[in-house]
């Protein structure tokens, strides 16, 4: 996959991308927002077992963001199977030195119509965590609807947090 937008593309991940990756995931408030999958601190060695696809727990499908030739974040689909195999929930992260420039409201609607057209999904959904407005923010942005907040469905950092469930159907 290779979708070059305005300021950024979103492209297959590489083996070269170890070190740009582990410079930009190793951060406390990326991994604030993301799944304990997602290690912290954010190693070299982490970069690598990612890169080589040897980390469970992450969506199956993930793509790199791309600026200026540097992975800077990433953003992942995780079909799903059974009677849920026409819906997917996507996750993205970046690096917080690309925060509040517009990026990702430039990524999430085109990789989600990117995956509405290659893969037979009739429903995407995001569940951001309830302490990351700016999130839900780039959803709501990207067309996705508020569906419902569920309580006490996480725990992060040692914190119960609620999810807020955004989707988008075609």
């Amino acid at each position: 996959m290779e979708l070059k937008l305005e300021r950024c593309t979103i492209r297959d991940y590489r083996l070269s991308d170890a070190e740009s990756l582990a410079s930009h995931a190793n951060n406390r408030r990326v991994w604030l927002g993301l799944r304990d999958a997602f290690p912290h601190p954010y190693t070299i060695e982490d970069a690598k077992r990612f890169l080589q696809g040897s980390v469970p727990g992450l969506p199956r499908l993930n793509f790199c963001i791309d600026i200026g030739g540097a992975a800077v974040g990433g953003i992942g689909l995780r079909p799903g199977e059974d009677v849920h195999r026409h819906t997917a929930e996507f996750g993205y992260w970046l690096a917080e030195n690309f925060w509040g420039q517009g990026i990702m409201s430039e990524i999430v609607p085109a990789f989600i119509d990117y995956c509405f057209k290659e893969f037979s999904l009739n429903r995407i959904f995001a569940m951001p965590h309830s302490n990351n407005p700016a999130s839900a923010r780039v959803l709501e942005k990207a067309g996705f609807v508020f569906e419902g907040r569920l309580r006490k469905n996480v725990v992060k950092d040692g914190k119960i947090l609620d999810s807020l469930l955004y989707a988008k159907t075609m």
